[in-house]
């Protein structure tokens, strides 16, 4: 796995990371927007009582490795636009760059434990209750950042060498040689996380979307909450594929030209700026977290609701008579709403 925003040419008279500078505007337009809604949802994750889910857990992980992504962009944008001095381009290369990393593998993971976990709420088996309960969430939570980090620190960690200063420096030009087969073990590594976790979301939003088709001779509400269910789901799935799917095509081909595998210059340049091109879709799933926030925690989507509508409707609950009026909220009326529907048997889908 690359560890670096620059790239390594087959040999010292080839350079390949000299036509970055385009790349920091859109860096620079996903670290604005990225911040705002990873801030918007930590503000709404704190302000929320009622976190004691699975799918909260999750989401809240997923929120932490957004944030891991948010600080090592800006390292990101200094390097490429080439106005990092020198100490700054070794920090990059040896913690902000593998920041990068850990937050996408660890989002990649998220991603598809909130997959299952949809699935599981949906198809409410009681031989997988355990694995709903949150002590399991957070149990796998800690095994996943556990994992990643085995995988990754080591790029840190690994002693580099030291090198003469230039203008267009490569991480792998400071890595040693127990550096470099660390680095090809890692790109392994996380391509089986990859796989698992790209199997885990296909098979489970398969699974809920033949869960939903079988809904479509139903009639009225119930028909047409289950085809907005269905397009939610479809839309998700399409936006992990284009994040994920283009860079990881690129990933091994490009190993290669790091590991002077490939060594024709021309090629390299190329994989390289597929390489960039591809990772520029894949860490734009900061913007789009804040969404999958907003569809899937009911917590969330009540503190926005309550921060941009102050003035919350209120109904009146049925009473006997002589007995006090009582004001229920939308919020108790909705999660009441789902109480009965999971003891019917029947499984409200928002996404």
């Amino acid at each position: 796995m690359d560890t670096s925003s620059n790239s390594t040419g087959p040999s010292n008279g080839c350079t390949v990371n000299d036509q970055m500078k385009p790349f920091t505007i859109f860096y620079t337009f996903i670290f604005l927007i990225g911040l705002v809604g990873s801030l918007l949802a930590l503000w709404a994750f704190i302000r929320s009582s009622k976190a004691k889910k699975c799918m909260n857990v999750y989401l809240i992980n997923l929120l932490v490795s957004d944030f891991l992504l948010t600080l090592a962009l800006p390292f990101k944008i200094a390097v490429d636009l080439e106005v990092a001095p020198w100490r700054l381009k070794i920090f990059h290369c040896q913690v902000s760059a593998v920041l990068i990393y850990i937050s996408l593998y660890a989002s990649i993971i998220f991603l598809a434990f909130v997959s299952a976990d949809r699935y599981l709420q949906i198809t409410q088996s009681s031989r997988l209750y355990r694995i709903q309960e949150v002590g399991f969430a957070r149990m796998m939570s800690v095994v996943v950042w556990a994992l990643v980090l085995f995988v990754m620190v080591p790029n840190m960690a690994i002693p580099i060498k030291d090198i003469p200063e230039k203008t267009l420096v490569t991480c792998a030009e400071f890595k040693q040689e127990l550096g470099l087969h660390w680095h090809m073990l890692t790109n392994f590594l996380c391509m089986a996380i990859f796989l698992n976790a790209s199997s885990a979301v296909l098979v489970s939003n398969g699974f809920v979307l033949k869960r939903l088709w079988g809904s479509r001779d139903s009639s009225g509400e119930e028909r047409a909450n289950a085809r907005q269910a269905t397009r939610n789901i479809a839309v998700v799935t399409l936006a992990y594929m284009v994040c994920f799917v283009p860079y990881h095509s690129v990933r091994t081909p490009y190993v290669f030209t790091q590991n002077k595998v490939i060594t024709s210059c021309a090629v390299s340049r190329h994989l390289f700026l597929a390489k960039e091109s591809t990772l520029l879709l894949a860490v734009m799933h900061l913007c789009l977290d804040p969404i999958l926030y907003f569809y899937l925690s009911h917590s969330f989507r009540q503190r926005l609701t309550e921060a941009f509508q102050p003035r919350r409707n209120t109904f009146t609950s049925a009473r006997r008579p002589g007995q006090p009026q009582e004001q229920v909220t939308e919020g108790e009326i909705e999660d009441s709403f789902q109480s009965l529907q999971c003891k019917t048997g029947k499984q409200e889908i928002t996404l």
